[in-house]
């Protein structure tokens, strides 16, 4: 079973998602988090579940479409480390995940 580790980056990308959603619904919001938190759990056991993201497949990343968001995360070894939450409406800054990916 693989380790799941959020990056402090993707955790802050994630509540500023469920602050913005709160404004209007809160309990979207809180839904929002656990559902994410939940299917991103699942890594640990099935850590190739996600998807390789078309925007950027010469990187060695993974996405969880989990609406409204993507989940980018990376498997290295037994570690799954999770680095990026973002709207699936937003563009992917290819520069902002290989910065990303030089901190793991």
């Amino acid at each position: 079973m693989a380790r799941v580790i959020w990056a402090e980056p993707a955790l802050l990308d994630l509540d500023a998602i469920a602050d913005y959603i709160a404004l209007d619904k809160p309990d979207a919001a809180h839904r929002l988090v656990r559902e994410t938190f939940s299917r991103v759990g699942r890594l640990g056991r099935f850590p190739k579940m996600g998807s390789v993201p078309p925007e950027i497949p010469d990187l060695p990343y993974r996405q969880l479409h989990i609406p409204p968001c993507r989940v980018f995360y990376r498997v290295k070894g037994d570690i799954v480390y999770v680095v990026h939450v973002m709207r699936a409406e937003q563009l992917l800054r290819r520069d902002l995940l290989e910065e990303r990916l030089e901190n793991i």
